[in-house]
């Protein structure tokens, strides 16, 4: 029996070793989408621009195609970056520097990461949908150089940032992998495995 293929809609090779680790013990073969496709993110939620990735990803290959979205949401800022995380500032650097200037020194710092996770047909169509969340505060600075905001928020189920957390931690308190357990019995009832 040949193994289904499923197509993971993202240009970001961290996020797709990732989602094949957490999805690894399935019987699924993967592959990533195709060089060049570039989806402009115009949705208004998570959820609307994971499936504008995985509907262009799953029409392209003919293949089922998983896509996700997911932000950093900052209480004190009203959610904010929000689905805007990866266009909250040019750099890494500076994307660190406005967001800690906004917080400023209040001692209200609780945030989240937010993620949510499509399954497409071969059609483009919408199958399944998934949400998870990962909690955590934002410490003051960066825990390590050279980080995103994974690197802010601290997680005190791990008692380390999210950046830290293991492949193994990352599926169970991290908030794509919170998404992905979650859409795991649709998705093997989909694919037929």
């Amino acid at each position: 029996m040949t193994k289904p293929l499923l197509t993971i809609a993202s240009g970001n090779p961290k996020k797709v070793t990732e989602i094949e680790s957490m999805l690894g013990p399935l019987p699924i073969d993967f592959q990533r989408q195709p060089a060049g496709l570039e989806v402009e993110e115009t949705g208004s939620t998570y959820l609307e621009n994971a499936l504008l990735k995985a509907s262009a990803a799953a029409k392209l290959t003919g293949t089922y195609a998983l896509a996700d979205d997911s932000g950093l949401e900052v209480d004190v800022l009203d959610g904010a970056p929000g689905i805007y995380s990866a266009r909250y500032a040019n750099t890494n650097e500076d994307k660190l520097r406005k967001l800690l200037n906004a917080i400023g020194e209040t001692p209200y710092r609780s945030a989240r990461f937010r993620s949510a996770i499509v399954l497409c047909d071969a059609q483009g169509n919408l199958l399944e949908e998934a949400e998870g969340v990962c909690w955590g505060e934002l410490l003051r600075s960066p825990a390590y150089p050279g980080g995103e905001f994974e690197s802010l928020l601290w997680v005190r189920e791990a008692n380390c940032t999210y950046g830290e957390l293991t492949y193994a931690q990352l599926s169970r308190l991290g908030s794509r992998g919170k998404a992905a357990r979650e859409l795991g019995p649709a998705l093997k009832q989909r694919l037929g495995i």
